[in-house]
């Protein structure tokens, strides 16, 4: 089935596709967003619920293998170290996120001028330091400048979230030692803003904000972008991007939520369905004019995949301080003392530390990220010293890309349609080994200078693919990656990628601001230079 064709046809609603959609629509051009899930109820979130533990371990897990919704494709992980984790719906995976939103480092874009290694992004933070500002504002960040690790800052539109007592003490802790910290930078609201609540600091934010105090792109950036005239379809699962006897993109076929084709045309496409899912839709598009797969002439789409491969420290205190697993679950403290290279070390580049608050009591006694609470004699009293009374320091990598590290599409494993799902292949390097150990060693050192009478490691997280990069990266040569400076193909020039697959370097902090900023620089960029796409 056919329908109309619109100015520029986006694939995914989650943080870049809505930034793109919004920016794009308030310039005329007529869009539409395809996204393979729904609109979410907010009453329906975990946080809501008082299971709320259960719901987020089983229907609302991180994981799509464990959550097994109509809308996920399974993701064949049996050959790497980490297990990709993403949701799909309206606002994508910022529903899920604990919307900790630092920003990357000027020197994240110069990695191998710096360090000799990877490779230099053709742009740089001043280059979107604008529209990481412009992407504070919509999203609504909490935060507060002068943080010595980074670049001058323009104020945040809101004061950052209270530390907390468990986040005073953990600060006490760097103190004593010497060493960087700062309150995170996070798109939560910390007081009313924009029409939406103030976080009431229930706790687990990673599993649905319904005081939609969460900036996730389905309250922030989208609802604008509806006013301007965007179209969001949903049940819209893609599978393949069309092109013209020349190889250009003419729109995408995808399935309906009742398994009915239709083809949807554009001027333009925008892929933003993250760094395995754009990759996927990209290895399925072939044509005569492109045999391996659309605009990657190069050989390498799927290739270089980055994570940022997590260590988790976490310390048990003799006191408990007051209710330590309420509160914004990882937007309290980060450090980024160990943030880059240093001739002392026997690895590059470097990690920052995130703090976690303790769990609920579930997952205190199943042990997120240490040993379970054992069955038996003992059982209450080692529960009693664990629940209230642990903090956790996440060890955030930054993550090199190699190309042996790719997505590729999956010869048996396939969706309910009948798509050939992704298959991932990753393996840890040894430079991340060793940045993971020291982190480790460190995390302990800080926990032991708060408090912790005891400290327990989970060396590395399996189920920490939270940040999916690098699959079709960014560059000047059209030999050495997908995209140019602006996120054009360099093969298709009306086919643009603006999630986290354009990424070069991983940086060691979460990604989604450099990701949306990077998606309404491209956004800019068609608005200024592609005029020939509107109609």
């Amino acid at each position: 089935m056919a329908t109309g064709s619109v100015d520029i046809l986006i694939v995914g609603t989650g943080a870049s596709g809505a930034a793109a959609a919004w920016r794009l629509s308030e310039a005329g051009f007529k869009v539409v967003c395809l996204e393979q899930g729904d609109w979410q109820q907010t009453d329906q979130y975990p946080a809501a619920h008082a299971d709320w533990e259960f719901r987020g371990a089983t229907s609302f897990a991180f994981d799509p293998n464990i959550r097994k919704l109509p809308e996920d494709y399974p993701v064949n992980d049996s050959e790497s170290d980490i297990a990709p984790l993403m949701f799909n719906a309206v606002g994508g995976s910022t529903i899920h996120w604990t919307a900790h939103t630092p920003r990357f480092h000027p020197s994240d874009f110069r990695v191998k001028s710096l360090d000799g290694v990877a490779d230099d992004w053709p742009i740089s933070y001043f280059d979107l330091e604008k529209y990481f500002d412009l992407n504070d504002e919509w999203m609504g960040c909490s935060g507060i400048s002068g943080d010595p690790a980074n670049p001058p800052r323009s104020p945040r539109p809101m004061p950052p979230l209270p530390l907390g007592p468990d986040g005073e003490r953990i600060a006490r802790g760097f103190d004593k030692l010497g060493w960087h910290w700062w309150p995170s930078d996070s798109y939560i609201n910390s007081q009313p803003y924009r029409g939406r609540n103030a976080c009431n600091n229930c706790g687990p934010n990673g599993l649905g904000c319904y005081q939609k105090a969460k900036g996730s792109t389905d309250v922030t950036y989208l609802p604008e972008a509806i006013k301007n005239g965007v179209e969001v379809r949903t049940g819209a699962r893609v599978f393949e991007i069309t092109t013209d006897p020349d190889g250009r993109a003419t729109g995408v076929m995808y399935y309906d939520s009742e398994g009915i084709e239709h083809h949807q045309t554009a001027k333009a496409v925008i892929l933003a369905a993250n760094g395995i899912g754009t990759p996927r839709l990209m290895l399925l598009s072939k044509s005569k004019h492109h045999p391996d797969g659309i605009a990657n002439s190069s050989g390498l789409v799927g290739k270089n995949l980055m994570f940022h491969p997590y260590a988790m420290v976490t310390g048990l205190f003799a006191d408990a301080e007051p209710n330590t697993f309420q509160g914004a679950l990882g937007n309290i403290v980060v450090s980024q003392e160990f943030y880059e290279t240093h001739s002392r070390r026997d690895f590059v580049r470097g990690y920052s530390y995130q703090m976690n608050r303790s769990s609920g009591p579930a997952k205190t006694a199943t042990g997120l990220t240490i040993t379970p609470v054992g069955w038996g004699e003992g059982h209450h009293a080692e529960f009693a010293e664990r629940f209230g009374k642990s903090s956790l320091l996440a060890v955030i990598s930054e993550d090199l890309p190699e190309e042996h590290n790719r997505v590729e599409l999956d010869t048996k494993l396939k969706d309910s349609n009948g798509i050939p799902s992704p298959k991932v292949s990753y393996r840890v390097s040894k430079n991340t080994r060793k940045l993971l150990d020291h982190g480790i060693r460190n995390a302990e050192k800080v926990l032991e200078a708060a408090g912790a009478h005891k400290t327990e490691t989970n060396p590395m997280l399996r189920g920490g693919g939270w940040h999916l990069m690098g699959t079709a990266r960014m560059g000047e040569d059209p030999t050495g990656s997908v995209v140019d400076a602006h996120c054009q193909s360099h093969d298709v020039d009306n086919l643009f990628i603006i999630d986290g697959s354009v990424f070069v370097t991983s940086g060691a902090v979460n990604p989604t601001p450099t990701i949306q900023a990077i998606a309404l620089w491209a956004a800019d960029h068609i608005i200024n230079e592609r005029q020939d796409l509107k109609s």
